[in-house]
């Protein structure tokens, strides 16, 4: 996994976690720290061994370590977070020794986690990073759950697919 550390140390990434970090101290809810980022990874390592997807272990953790590198653009100047994070994730990923082929499929995957494309026009990495997406939340017991913008046939009720 050193192309996933490279890209844990890459100054772009490290940066844009330090932004976020500082826009989000007072948010009260879901926060999009190393934790989340980690916790989709893990996630979406799990359903890939369960489900025998021919995903390698890089390539899923490289598009959720990148998934939502794009918030802290969107908070600052409102461009989404899907298109800030591809652009940064397009710079990290060759630099860190993603192929071209690789790179785009976790930029595709970046670009549709938010769901906002049919799902047959999604590819396998983006469908898991949708799901792990949301899975990683604990809506149920979270101490914000009354402020919280999600709808509530969003928020998760429990630990399920």
């Amino acid at each position: 996994m050193i192309r996933v550390n490279d890209i844990l140390h890459h100054p772009l990434f490290e940066d844009a976690l330090r932004r976020l970090a500082i826009l989000e101290a007072d948010r009260l809810f879901c926060r999009h720290d190393l934790t989340h980022l980690l916790d989709v990874a893990r996630i979406m390592w799990i359903e890939t061994l369960e489900n025998h997807l021919p995903l390698s272990r890089e390539t899923v953790y490289a598009s959720a370590l990148l998934h939502d590198i794009g918030r802290a653009e969107q908070l600052e100047g409102g461009r989404p977070h899907e298109e800030a994070g591809a652009a940064l994730a397009a710079i990290i990923l060759p630099e860190v020794g993603f192929s071209h082929q690789e790179t785009a499929e976790i930029l595709s995957a970046i670009h549709t986690h938010r769901g906002h494309i049919q799902t047959n026009q999604q590819s396998p990495l983006g469908e898991l990073l949708q799901r792990a997406d949301k899975l990683c939340r604990p809506c149920w017991c979270c101490p914000s759950a009354g402020p919280c913008n999600w709808p509530e046939d969003r928020k998760n009720s429990g630990i399920s697919r």
